[in-house]
């Protein structure tokens, strides 16, 4: 039996609640069939309220209706759960049960959750609650304020044993979650580790700055949410954000079989490159080396790669780039989608979510189309426009940057 350093690696289970659907089925059905939620936010504290002689300000997005608890979930975990740590705990319940991890030693299970300040709305919303009675506050806000606090409650509904911790890499979160829970079982610590792209909470504070930034739309759209997310169409005006979050098992191949458990793909490559700078700008050079270098890893050329799934956010700089790298790394042959144009930018959950879709189009074997690509930048590429293909995926390529130079990338083949 090859050492856990050599063996070959496998997504075992998936879980994703997203706003176009919650669970596997729900999630890509919705994708086959195109299907948005785009609109004005309406969740509390996601709007700027009328100031002076300022108007009030509203943001679109995409936001997920009242998430189920699951079965056997404990009740008052549940309901003292932030919205975050309640779409971790559905996401990880679904991914839990699909890799039938009850069967392998709590010991041996590990986390990782993507995403760091992920929990903005609700501290928001708690401190104008208590910001004239500040010594009346609760003192469960001592531990809920912090990011480890999901990660508590996920270990103690699932009793897992193993390490547990969050990793923050901005939009990149929930991919470098999976590229540690890699590191985790290749590297012998645990036998199964679940990577969670955790649900970013955003209130009005970060839609305003991510609007003043230039990051966010849509101006040019604000009177028809449906076609402001556009990926890769040259009217598009900013990334539209949306509410997912994803979880992935990732165990090793030749781990003793499961009841009920088929792994989806092969993680055959991966990679992380930083840009060396703080800035919110993408570089060709930083998105070219991390395509080769998860390439590289997987011992695959650029042909090997028949579907690509972009980060695609609908940036005005970042999608040319992206383009850029992709030709120049030899990959304009592949077919191309864009996922965000159905859900939305989940931020931290992106690049869980992302790959997540990835695996369902595989099994499904079809693409998804890619919503408002009307007048592509590069029209002669490879993409999925208004309707969903046929496809079997051999080899696909997921890639994930997030703001201050984090550029990721992961290769997954049939299994």
């Amino acid at each position: 039996m090859p050492g856990p350093d050599r063996a070959d690696l496998v997504v075992s289970g998936v879980g994703v609640v997203s706003a176009i659907g919650q669970g596997q089925a729900a999630f890509i059905a919705a994708l086959l069939e195109g299907r948005h939620r785009f609109a004005v936010m309406q969740r509390p504290g996601r709007q700027l309220p009328a100031t002076g002689d300022e108007p009030p300000t509203s943001f679109l997005g995409a936001e997920i209706d009242a998430l189920e608890m699951p079965e056997s979930m404990p009740t008052a975990l549940w309901r003292t759960a932030s919205l975050s740590g309640q779409a971790a705990l559905a996401a990880l319940h679904e991914a839990w049960h699909d890799a039938n991890l009850g069967l392998i030693a709590p010991e041996r299970v590990g986390l990782v959750i993507g995403g760091s300040n992920f929990q903005q709305r609700e501290l928001v919303q708690i401190h104008d609650a208590y910001r004239e009675r500040a010594r009346y506050l609760r003192p469960t806000y001592a531990r809920s304020f912090m990011d480890s606090d999901v990660c508590g409650m996920c270990t103690e509904a699932f009793g897992i044993r193993g390490m547990a911790y969050t990793v923050g890499g901005a939009s990149a979160s929930g991919q470098l979650a999976v590229l540690e829970a890699i590191e985790a079982v290749r590297g012998g610590r645990v036998d199964a580790c679940i990577a969670i792209g955790a649900l970013m909470d955003i209130s009005s504070w970060e839609c305003q700055g991510f609007r003043s930034l230039g990051a966010m739309g849509s101006d040019r759209f604000a009177e028809h949410p449906e076609l402001a997310c556009r990926s890769f169409d040259r009217d598009r005006d900013g990334f539209i954000f949306g509410e997912s979050c994803g979880a992935l098992v990732v165990e090793r191949g030749d781990m003793p079989k499961r009841e009920g458990v088929k792994p989806y793909a092969r993680l055959a490559g991966w990679a992380m490159r930083m840009d060396g700078n703080r800035n919110p700008n993408p570089s060709l050079e930083g998105e070219i080396a991390v395509i080769e270098g998860a390439l590289e890893r997987a011992g695959l050329t650029s042909r090997d790669i028949d579907y690509v799934n972009p980060h695609g956010t609908g940036s005005t700089i970042g999608d040319i780039i992206e383009l850029q790298a992709l030709g120049a790394c030899g990959l304009d042959h592949s077919y191309l989608n864009a996922t965000k144009t159905l859900t939305g930018h989940g931020l931290s959950a992106a690049g869980a979510v992302e790959l997540i879709a990835v695996l369902l189009q595989m099994r499904a074997g079809a693409l998804h189309p890619t919503r408002n690509l009307d007048n592509p930048i590069e029209p002669g590429l490879n993409w999925v426009r208004q309707q969903a293909i046929p496809h079997t995926i051999e080899n696909a390529l997921n890639l994930s940057m997030g703001f201050g130079g984090i550029n990721t990338a992961v290769c997954v083949q049939k299994y």
